[in-house]
């Protein structure tokens, strides 16, 4: 049995150096095939870079209870026999821009109450200890998901962007800073108003 492997072997190695003298010149396409790939290493580059931006901040809550969609969603009966349930209420505080214009009521799956749409939030920034009213630019992430963050749903440990242009913030190369992230830090649609931490 192992002289057998070995003859097998021996063919092996037979073959390759044949094909090697055989072949000669390389086309173009083949020359990059041994070495290592550069694309590779940059891409990996990249994605570690993008890595250390993401954990550039240490958020307040780093664990928020999941919201379940019976939570955040009433279901709307319509048609005229009431018997189409396609349509979905927001129960919770909404984040909509300015120039948000509702779609047809036929039309509209998602509807969005305005009491709970919000266009201001309580933001405290933890190093000066002041808490300031700033306008909402928008939502940068639910911890519920990506339907949760395209609606513009705002619940706990939601990350929001806020337009800090009054607090005088300044970059280090001397541009002044106009957004910023901050996590909400309370129940809005219990408490009827919208608690923040500055992300800094």
């Amino acid at each position: 049995m192992k002289k057998t492997i070995k003859q097998h072997e021996e063919k092996k190695k037979d073959k390759k150096t044949e094909d090697n003298l055989e072949t000669g010149a390389v086309p173009a396409y083949l020359l990059d095939r041994n070495q290592p790939q550069r694309e590779k290493v940059l891409s990996n580059m990249l994605k570690q870079k993008r890595k250390e931006k993401a954990a550039k901040w240490n958020v307040p809550l780093p664990k928020v209870r999941q919201q379940s969609e019976h939570e955040v969603f009433k279901v709307m009966k319509t048609g005229k026999s009431k018997r189409k349930a396609w349509k979905r209420m927001v129960t919770k505080v909404t984040y909509v821009g300015e120039g948000f214009t509702r779609k047809p009521p036929k039309f509209e799956r998602f509807i969005r109450p305005m009491a709970l749409r919000y266009t201001k939030a309580h933001v405290t920034h933890p190093e000066l200890k002041t808490t300031l009213c700033l306008k909402m630019i928008g939502v940068k992430k639910n911890p519920g998901g990506s339907m949760y963050t395209s609606l513009g749903v705002v619940t706990k440990g939601t990350v929001i962007e806020v337009d800090c242009s009054e607090l005088g913030l300044v970059t280090q190369t001397g541009k002044v800073v106009w957004g910023k992230y901050a996590q909400v830090t309370n129940n809005p649609e219990n408490d009827g108003v919208i608690n923040a931490v500055l992300l800094v």
